[in-house]
């Protein structure tokens, strides 16, 4: 097995759907003229991906383990493919958002299997440094995604940054069966119970948080939904504790490096998905760019990421996940609050240099850090549920951030011109700096570097953070 296509082919799948997460906020403005759509279908443009995402990402996981990782990987990949090309031909806003849906379904399949995929082809000593690029690249992607979507729908047409997709996924399919080895989880059953229940807890939860702009915290959809997703939540936990075959088992929350990890990820999450989420936005409406120009300006975030995340990987091994991590964030923090300061429509652009690249050093060396706590604390045959319990926490996350920093944009400013904006976004990017600021202090939870043990000849080596 050469691992280098498995963290290849991996890497394409993960860039594919971290990708289409923000490719198409710099491309709303012209969907909305083409298609005659409405605010809210807008809205839900973007919100029915990330949702149907993040719902299905531990069923993604469990399946992968049981059916083979490999398998579920490509069939993810096929529909991924498939539901990029409807949303491509989408004759109206509906068909889009049901498009939209299926191409968030794929996803869930493909993250997941890709992170649990590569860290099944290379051993503990090698795996930081795998993941370190693999981070890279899908961070690169998440941020890349607004400059990617500008410069397509502004030199060609919005249906575009969709048919790309396309003859992507028809090749690396087929590399995939090809090169990449079949692997499988712990287990010999799907914890159905706990499926629904997880599902039913992440819909009621996701749903509350995408809705409470628009309805209203105090609605009774918004209340409704994240009661019934926390009373699904409490009965998953229930659940797990007296299943026979878990699908997550809580003891895995036990390990220090798995917990904090996980916790570290989701704040790192919800503050980067939400400030981009603004980011964009703030350089067309307060600064007045075209959604090339938009793009490009963010390239100062977006640098940081291909430089940075592959050598936080290789230090891992070195320094341990802790200080990386714990570091990142509280540097993301710092250039978040720096951002948050320096924001004004007249502001020049040169100003803005620095708080993003500390911003984006910062978050790409938290990345392969908090990646490499939570899959280096379980056993080789519990890597694909954990590797779905973070991509979950990371697509909740994002969810929560967006629509946390949602609310302090609109208590800070609004819509009203570029000003308004401007004070919006102040206002917004600084609630970002304070969940990274708690990521950090919830990165120092993380055990300190230890020694990998000695591998035996019957048993692969296993790190020791846990």
């Amino acid at each position: 097995m050469d691992r280098k296509w498995v963290l290849g082919l991996a890497s394409a799948g993960s860039v594919m759907v971290a990708l289409d997460a923000t490719v198409v906020t710099t491309a709303l403005s012209r969907i909305r003229l083409d298609l005659g759509a409405s605010m809210e279908q807008l809205e839900w443009t973007v919100n029915a991906y990330s949702l149907s995402f993040a719902v299905l990402l531990m069923t993604g996981a469990v399946l992968g383990d049981r059916f083979g990782r490999r398998r579920l990987f490509t069939a993810g990949l096929g529909l991924f493919t498939a539901a990029s090309a409807a949303c491509a031909l989408a004759p109206d806003a509906g068909w889009l958002i049901a498009a939209r849906v299926v191409q968030g379904a794929g996803a869930a399949l493909v993250m997941p299997l890709a992170m649990a995929l590569l860290s099944a082809a290379y051993p503990p000593p090698d795996r930081p440094k795998a993941l370190g690029l693999f981070a890279g690249l899908t961070g690169l992607a998440v941020v890349g995604g607004p400059v990617v979507g500008g410069a397509v729908t502004q030199g060609l047409a919005w249906e575009w940054i969709f048919w790309l997709n396309v003859p992507i996924g028809l090749v690396v399919v087929p590399l995939v069966l090809r090169r990449v080895p079949e692997s499988r989880g712990g287990g010999d059953g799907v914890d159905a119970g706990g499926l629904l229940l997880v599902t039913g807890a992440a819909l009621g939860l996701v749903w509350g948080l995408i809705r409470s702009d628009a309805a209203g915290w105090g609605s009774a959809e918004v209340t409704g939904t994240l009661a019934a997703g926390a009373v699904c939540g409490v009965a998953f936990v229930v659940w797990e504790r007296a299943a026979a075959r878990p699908m997550v088992p809580l003891s895995l929350f036990r390990l220090r490096g798995f917990a904090a990890g996980n916790a570290a990820g989701v704040f790192m999450y919800a503050s980067l998905y939400g400030a981009l989420f603004f980011a964009a936005q703030y350089f067309q409406t307060a600064r007045g760019d075209r959604p090339l120009a938009a793009g490009l300006h963010l390239l100062a975030w977006t640098a940081a990421v291909t430089v940075v995340a592959p050598a936080a990987g290789r230090l891992v091994n070195r320094v341990g996940a802790r200080p990386l991590a714990a570091l990142g964030l509280a540097m993301q923090a710092a250039g978040m609050g720096w951002l948050a300061l320096a924001a004004t429509p007249s502001v020049p652009y040169w100003e803005l240099i620095a708080p993003m690249l500390i911003a984006g050093a910062g978050v790409s060396m938290a990345m392969p850090a908090a990646q490499a706590a939570v899959l280096n604390a379980v056993e080789p045959q519990q890597i694909g549920k954990a590797s779905g319990v973070f991509n979950t926490g990371r697509q909740l996350g994002g969810v929560f951030g967006v629509a946390v920093l949602a609310l302090a944009f609109a208590k800070a400013g609004g819509y009203a011109g570029p000003s308004a904006f401007a004070d919006g976004f102040g206002g917004a990017i600084g609630v970002g700096a304070a969940l990274s600021l708690a990521g950090a202090v919830a990165a120092l939870a993380i055990p300190a570097r230890t020694a990998a043990p000695t591998p035996s000849p019957t048993a692969p080596a296993l790190a020791s953070n846990r």
